[in-house]
């Protein structure tokens, strides 16, 4: 894909987001765009692919939105959030006759062939208006926690490479309801119950010990210091655990 894009613009500047998206993992990858991708300059092009049905039904998609940005990638939920929250989508269904060109399009590769070709013909000016139909697109949203007696149910929206656990629980909510830095909690998960410390830096936790803490993404995450939470907790993305006031 990035051959395909430096071929067509060869000064163009491409930053990977990232690439620890789990396979399939839509939701992980939809969550994954919609806090990262906002930060970016206007008129970004944002190319996404989590698509376990390449070359099938789902339209391949570019979306432009409030500040001139443009999204591409497959209709199956991955763009809506940050789309939604970028503001005005308009969604255009991409058509292969106006974006290869000519050229084959993979029914296993679309990436390559049909949403970078697209990328770079948006870099180039074009706008997506003429590489397809206007279209509506599906619309995924992030699961919100429940609450239970104390505390929450919540669930595992990304692992980082650190092994830290990312969930859907806002930060916010959890200052009210567990406590300030230094409290006690209880995270339940298969049935098992770790002791965890409220805190606010991942200095704060003793070495080895778990703590819950707020991410950059402004969610509660489950972190050991200098170990990882996912292997201590067994958890995964969208597992589901409790998290409580001892």
């Amino acid at each position: 894909m990035k051959a395909v894009l430096l071929r067509a613009h060869p000064d163009l500047h491409i930053v990977d987001v990232t690439h620890e998206v789990g396979s399939h993992q839509i939701l992980e990858g939809a969550f994954l765009l919609r806090y990262t991708c906002p930060w970016f300059p206007p008129r970004s092009i944002h190319l996404g692919i989590v698509d376990p049905g390449v070359g099938g039904k789902r339209n391949p998609l570019a979306i432009t939105c409030a500040d001139g940005c443009t999204l591409l990638g497959p209709d199956n939920g991955l763009l809506s959030p940050l789309a939604e929250y970028m503001g005005d989508p308009r969604a255009f269904r991409l058509e292969p006759e106006k974006v290869a060109r000519g050229s084959p399009v993979s029914s296993t590769f679309e990436g390559r062939d049909l949403f970078a070709r697209a990328a770079g013909l948006l870099a180039g000016g074009t706008p997506a208006s003429e590489l397809g139909s206007p279209v509506d697109f599906m619309h995924l949203r992030i699961p919100a926690p429940s609450a239970i007696s104390g505390g929450f149910s919540a669930m595992v929206l990304h692992v980082d490479h650190f092994g830290n656990l990312i969930t859907n629980l806002p930060a916010a909510d959890a200052r009210e309801e567990l406590g300030a830095p230094g409290e006690t909690i209880a995270v339940t998960a298969d049935g098992r119950t770790f002791r965890a410390t409220v805190s606010r830096t991942y200095e704060e936790i003793p070495t080895g010990a778990l703590g819950a803490l707020e991410s950059s993404f402004g969610f509660v995450e489950l972190s050991v210091s200098r170990g990882r939470a996912r292997d201590l907790l067994g958890l995964r993305v969208n597992s589901r655990f409790e998290i409580r006031r001892r």
